[in-house]
């Protein structure tokens, strides 16, 4: 799920891949993996992706459904 919401979001926001490798800071190929599901990213890059793309990092990860699944509300928390 993440490695088809990453590119689906990519190409949303046109970015090529090797623009959004170099943004934070990875190889082509290691950003490949990413939307290949080969390779995973460190917290740290899944960080940088959300806030590139604008995204939330439950989104990438495929658990804004658990939540919705759960009612949980993210605003309920702040």
């Amino acid at each position: 799920m993440f490695g088809k919401r990453l590119r689906a979001m990519r190409m949303k926001r046109n970015f090529t891949q090797p623009q959004l490798a170099d943004l934070i800071d990875v190889a082509l190929r290691t950003y490949q993996g990413y939307e290949g599901g080969t390779r995973s990213p460190s917290f740290e890059t899944l960080v940088k992706l959300a806030d590139i793309l604008d995204v939330s990092t439950d989104y990438l990860l495929g658990r804004d459904e658990w939540m919705k699944s759960h009612v949980i509300l993210v605003d309920e928390y702040l």
